[in-house]
Parts: C-alpha cells; structure tokens; sequence
C-alpha cells in the first residue's frame, strides 16, 4: 500500500515550487548511513515504498531502515483527452516535497558495503539524483 495521510485539512492544493536548500532534516540523524537528495523535486509515495523494498531486500532483512520523508502533498490529475475547464481533477497520488539536501532514507546495522549496494538500489527508484552520506561523528 503507498504511503498516505490517514487525514488531511484540505483535499487538494496547491503545485507550488521548490525553492532553496532543506535546513530541517538535513543530517543522519537515527543511522548510521544515509541517502541525501541533490535536487528538487517530488517523490511519490510508491517510490518511497519501492525504495524501502529495495533497501530490505538488499540488506536481508537485517539492516534498520529509518524512511525520513513522507508524501503529505496532494497530486490531482484530469483524465486524458478531457477538455478544458469542469474544474480541478481529482486526487491522483499523494507526494514529498524534497528540497536538496533533505535525507530521504537512513540505515544502520549493517557494513559500509552493503549499505552502498543497498543505497545503489534505491538510487535506481528515485526521481532525483542522491547521493550517500555518513553520520558526523559526536564529540
């Protein structure tokens, strides 16, 4: 089942735009590993989902995966080859919206290697270009 609000205040919205950097939610906060957005963009919630399946298979089960977004955004669609006008469509897929340096997944538990091939995978789901960081050591 992809991600959704169980509730929200209103049933559509707005596209808006992207603009700047994420200053929340930017560093490895729960991992030891994590997978960093390099661009703007949204991410639906299906892609977030086959990016967690791909992260769990990956690592065998065996790693802690922390999934740091979530699709909150309403996306509406018209069907095809409907002209003009009767409204806005309805609520087609729900989606993030990423700034870049916003962390996307984390996990921990597991080596740098396969942390690495599992990120690769999820790589290969995303809209965007990602790329992996490493938690800052505490003092």
């Amino acid at each position: 089942m992809a991600l959704m609000p169980k509730r929200s205040r209103y049933r559509k919205s707005f596209r808006g735009r992207v603009k700047g950097f994420a200053t929340r939610g930017n560093r490895v906060s729960f991992g030891e590993y994590g997978l960093q957005a390099l661009d703007a963009g949204w991410i639906t919630g299906r892609q977030i989902e086959a990016g967690r399946i791909a992260a769990n298979r990956a690592c065998g089960g065996v790693a802690k995966i922390w999934i740091r977004v979530f699709p909150h955004k309403p996306i509406s669609a018209k069907p095809a080859e409907t002209r003009m006008g009767k409204g806005k469509g309805d609520v087609d897929y729900w989606a993030a919206v990423v700034k870049p340096g916003t962390i996307l997944f984390e996990l921990g538990g597991v080596p740098e290697e396969k942390a690495r091939l599992a990120f690769k995978r999820v790589a290969h789901k995303m809209p965007i270009k990602v790329k992996l960081v490493r938690r800052l050591a505490t003092h």
